[in-house]
C-alpha cells in the first residue's frame, strides 16, 4: 500500500515545525504554504502596547502569529496580566516564549473541537471585565465578533494589528507543483478557511473543472469545525475533523494512512 504524503499548508515558519513532527512519526511531508505572514511596517504601536500592559485587565491573542509578532518586543510577561487564546497552537506559541500556566493565567476554550471567539467568550469572566480595558492582538483584518461581544458586556476594547496575512503569489512553479500534487492521493492539513478558499481558487485558475474535482477528492484534515463546514460547502468529500492542537492532528494522520 502506498503511504500518502502529508501536505502542510500553514505559513512557512509554522509549517517547518509541524513537518518535523510529521517526519518523526514516519510520514513524508511536503511544504505548500497557502498563507504568507508579514510584520506590519510600523512596529511602534506594538512597542507602545507592550509598555502599557499594566493598563489591561486581559490580553487576547487571536493566533500563534499574533503571539510571535507581539512577543518580539516582550522581555518578561507580567504575571498579573491574564492571557486569552483560542487553541492549543497558541498555547504552544506562548510556551515557546516562556509563558505557561505556571507563569501566567492562560484562558482558552474548554471545547477543543471548536476553539474560536464564541467558545472563548463562554469561559471568560465577562462580569469582571466590565469597565476594564482589554487588548486584542490580531492581524490587519479579522472577525469582529470578539471585540463586539466584549464591548457589549462593558469592556473597553483596544485592537492592535500586529501582522499581515496574504495569499502567496501563484507563480508558474507553484502551478506545476499543485498539478503534480493533484495527480496522486495525499493528506492535506488545512488550518484555516482562508487557506482552503485559496487552494480552491488556485485549482480553478489552473483551467477547467477537472483540477477542482481532483482537489475535492483529496483527503483533508482540519482542526476546527468551522473549517470543516467550509470544506463541506466547497464540495470536499473526505474531511477529517480533529481537536485543536498538533498532537491531535498527528493522531489523525497515524489513524488514516
Amino acid at each position: 500500500m502506498r503511504i500518502k504524503k502529508v501536505i502542510i499548508t500553514r505559513p512557512l515558519a509554522q509549517a517547518r515545525d509541524f513537518a518535523f513532527k510529521v517526519n518523526q512519526i514516519g510520514r513524508e511531508s511536503v511544504l505548500f504554504p497557502l498563507i504568507d505572514i508579514h510584520g506590519v511596517p510600523d512596529q511602534a504601536p506594538i512597542r507602545e502596547k507592550v509598555q502599557e500592559l499594566a493598563n489591561f485587565a486581559l490580553v487576547v491573542f487571536v493566533s500563534p502569529n499574533a503571539i510571535d509578532a507581539f512577543f518580539q518586543h516582550v522581555s518578561v510577561w507580567p504575571a498579573a496580566i491574564p492571557i486569552a487564546v483560542m487553541g492549543a497552537g497558541s498555547r504552544f506559541a506562548l510556551a515557546h516564549h516562556g509563558v505557561t500556566d505556571q507563569s501566567a493565567c492562560i484562558i482558552s476554550p474548554a471545547n477543543l473541537l471548536k476553539t474560536d471567539s464564541e467558545t472563548l467568550m463562554e469561559v471568560l469572566d465577562v462580569a469582571a471585565l466590565a469597565g476594564k480595558k482589554v487588548l486584542i492582538v490580531r492581524g490587519t483584518d479579522g472577525r469582529d465578533f470578539l471585540s463586539d461581544a466584549l464591548r457589549s458586556v462593558g469592556a473597553e476594547v483596544v485592537l492592535l494589528s500586529a501582522y499581515q496575512r496574504c495569499a502567496p503569489d501563484f507563480d508558474e512553479q507553484k502551478k506545476i507543483e499543485l498539478i503534480h500534487l493533484l495527480d496522486a492521493e495525499h493528506q492535506w492539513v488545512i488550518t484555516s478557511s482562508e487557506a482552503l478558499r485559496t487552494l480552491v481558487s488556485w485549482c480553478s485558475q489552473l483551467g477547467g473543472s477537472d483540477f477542482v474535482a481532483k482537489l475535492q477528492h483529496q483527503n483533508i484534515i482540519v482542526p476546527h469545525a468551522r473549517i470543516a463546514e467550509v470544506a463541506q460547502q466547497l464540495g470536499f468529500h473526505f474531511i477529517t475533523l480533529t481537536a485543536s492542537g498538533d498532537e491531535n492532528v498527528l493522531v489523525a494522520l497515524q489513524s488514516h494512512v
